[in-house]
This record gives C-alpha cells, structure tokens and sequence, in this order.
C-alpha cells in the first residue's frame, strides 16, 4: 500500500510539472541549450535526534559515512536518478554502526518545489562531556521519518529554483520570492534500552500543517550565485494517524532551511548544496523532541550535446 502511494504521489508531482509550465521574464532567467547533463557528486545523508527534559539535554548522530556517486538529469529534471558508494572507510568504528535507508526526492518546478523524505536509521551514538567516556552508543535506537513539504513559488517569473539548486537554468539577475505551501510528517522512534523520553522507550507521531517563507538568489558576477531560502510552518497532530481527532490536537513548529552555492559555464558546473527539514514529533515548554535531517552535496555538473538517439530514447518516456 505504501509503494502505491508513493507511486500515485510520484505520477502527480509529474503531472504538476507539465502543466506548470510558464513564460519567465528573459531579463531575470536564461536558459541552455543542453537538455542532458551527468552529474558527478559527494553527498552525506542525515538524521540527529535531540532531546530536552528537566535536567536533561541529549543529541544522538548516526555513523554513516558520505558517499560518491553519480546522476543524470533530462529536461526539467523531472527524470532524475543516482546511485552512491559510500566511503565505508570513513566509518569511525568507535561510534557504533548504523543501519540505515535514507531516500530523498528534491524536485524542482517553475511553481513548485517538492520535497519527499523517507529515513530509517537504527544505531546512533551520543556525546557526553561529563562523562570519561565521551561517547555512548546506542545500537537498539530505531528512527523512522516518512514527509512530503510542497511550496509554491509565487514571483516564479522573475526567480527560478531550478538555476539555483538543479542548475539547467541561469539566474541572470538577482530576484527572490515569497513561498507558501505545507507538509506532512509521520516519525517513529523505538529502543530497547538506550532511549528513554518521558518515561517512554517508544514514541509516535503524525502532523501536518501550513507554512511560508522566503527563497532569494544572489547572482555574482556572470557565473557565481548563492541562494538562501527558508519556510517556517505550524503543524497540527497527535500521536498516530489513527487517533488523530480523537485526541486533543497537538501544535508543533517546523522549519525548513536551504541553500547553494554555485558556479555556472556554458558547457560544466559545480554547486555545494544543503537541505534540511526541522520538526518537533514533540513540544512542550520543558519537553521536547527534534529532529534534523537533510543532505549535504557537492556537485560536478557537465553538460552533454544533443545525441539524437539518446534524446529520442528519452522523450518518449511520460515523464
């Protein structure tokens, strides 16, 4: 059931991209005439857990180490795709290991952008400077995130997500926009031992809500940018998906912090780029959960030619 809808949500992101589509102020936003381009990147996946209780402060990391890998984007890069290596090397043996799968889809549209998140990660380890043993390890900690977070870019004329975070666009001028849209989040943390927050060893939670924000690209000279965006939201939930409206509804906080920096030839690119999704699966005045999870990624952008066979290949998928 889970794949179906994943499946379903898929089809409309596409759906919405094609009839998004529109005519762009050629002052402000360029384009290239290359519709293919490999991408070559460095990227860490991450999930930190905090937690805060009457005299109590504690912030679990997973141990996964960044990983290389390698992607292609077509058109508006509504098909995209990568696998990465991680540097298991890397891997500090003192912190524990960490089990994870952590899939995440940016995708971003003339109107929109879209963000997907699904994280599972089991195995973490947490500091503690008071201690002679400065790390803990906590093998049996389990976290589950599934979220959607959607915005619409409202001057999507004039500022153009796209050359700023998939670089198949130019921002030719500094421009910005203001951002309103939603997300939806359901969290799940488990353990058997290591983990305790107000007297529960287990904790669930579903929320959704509302948001807005603000992105602005600033162009430096004819090839630099950075970008900086952020959305901060409300959200409204209760424990479970089936005990929401029957419980008294919950109020939490989200924010929704990014931002890339770049540079842009005609025929290759590079970028550094940062997302980050905050939420609070608890909140109260001396309790509270949080969660932050994202990327990091480094980028090598190259622009391919037009190859007839390949590009024919290409649109004749639906996407």
């Amino acid at each position: 059931m889970c794949d179906l809808k994943l499946k379903y949500l898929l089809l409309f992101i596409a759906f919405s991209s094609c009839i998004a589509s529109a005519q762009v102020d050629s002052l402000f936003i360029g384009s290239y005439d290359q519709k293919l381009m490999i991408i070559g990147f460095v990227a860490k996946d991450f999930v930190f857990l905090e937690t805060i209780q009457p005299q109590s402060e504690q912030t679990y990391f997973p141990n996964n180490p960044a990983r290389l890998g390698v992607g292609l984007s077509w058109k508006n890069s509504v098909l995209s795709f990568a696998y990465g290596y991680p540097f298991d090397f890397l891997r500090e043996k003192k912190f524990g290991k960490t089990r994870f799968i952590d899939w995440q889809y940016h995708h971003y549209d003339r109107k929109f952008v879209f963000d997907l998140f699904l994280q599972r990660y089991k195995g973490f380890y947490m500091e503690d400077k008071k201690r002679s043993e400065p790390f803990i390890l906590s093998p049996d900690l389990s976290v589950r995130q599934y979220g959607m977070n959607a915005n619409y870019i409202v001057n999507n004329k004039k500022f153009s997500y796209k050359a700023a975070f998939v670089q198949n666009e130019k921002q030719l001028r500094s421009a910005g926009s203001l951002l309103l849209g939603g997300g939806i989040y359901v969290t799940q943390i488990t353990s058997d031992s290591s983990f305790v927050y107000m007297d529960r060893r287990s904790f669930d939670n579903f929320q959704f809500g509302l948001s807005a924000g603000y992105a602005y690209t600033w162009v430096l000279g004819k090839r630099w940018f950075i970008n900086g965006s952020c959305t901060v939201g409300i959200n409204f939930g209760s424990e479970k998906v089936s005990s929401f409206g029957k419980q008294k509804l919950e109020v939490y906080p989200t924010v929704f912090p990014r931002m890339s920096i770049g540079y842009n030839h005609e025929k290759w690119a590079m970028s550094f780029v940062y997302i980050s999704n905050i939420t609070f699966p608890s909140y109260t005045e001396d309790h509270s959960i949080t969660l932050l999870a994202g990327k990091f990624q480094l980028s090598y952008i190259h622009r391919i030619e037009d190859l007839p066979f390949l590009s024919k290949l290409l649109d004749k998928l639906p996407f």
